[in-house]
């Protein structure tokens, strides 16, 4: 059966933000890393060319491809989590050491990938039962930075943030 995966194309990080990105999150590995069998655009002989790996499931390559090509929010990783606590954490791991955050969950690591870190709650409120709370919660989604589970209930329902 043919299967999709994306690759990713780094210059001389691959290995590094392989690792990086299975430390994450679980049922994550690193698959196979394949160095250079000879000089060229990707790099020295033995240096490291590819590597397999799988994040959450999903298995990836990252290329060691040579010149640098940076990323844009026209692909991006949405990871869905389950409470205030994951969304935190991963928002603080990905977002340190040179990445930089952005609007409604949005958020650029370190290597330039752009992720998207959702509570699952994001889609109770935005497609709740109340037409006006969803508005609600829409709004406020819309002025945060990272987002707030909390924040967004209490959009939805209607109460005062402070």
């Amino acid at each position: 059966m043919s299967r999709i995966s994306p690759c990713l194309w780094f210059d001389g990080e691959a290995e590094e933000a392989a690792k990086f990105y299975v430390s994450l999150l679980p049922d994550s590995r690193i698959e196979m890393i394949q160095n250079n069998i000879v000089d060229g655009p990707a790099g020295k002989a033995g240096t490291v060319l590819v590597v397999e790996f799988t994040l959450a499931g999903q298995r990836f390559l990252a290329l060691n491809g040579g010149t640098r090509f940076e990323y844009t929010h026209a692909i991006s990783f949405k990871i869905d989590c389950a409470d205030q606590a994951e969304v935190d954490r991963l928002w603080d791991a990905l977002s340190a050491n040179g990445g930089s955050v952005e609007q409604c969950g949005w958020l650029k690591d370190r290597f330039g990938v752009s992720w998207q870190i959702v509570p699952t709650a994001l889609l109770q409120y935005l497609g709740g039962s109340d037409p006006a709370g969803a508005r609600r919660a829409m709004q406020a989604m819309l002025g945060m930075v990272k987002l707030d589970i909390e924040g967004l209930r209490k959009a939805y329902e209607g109460k005062s943030a402070a």
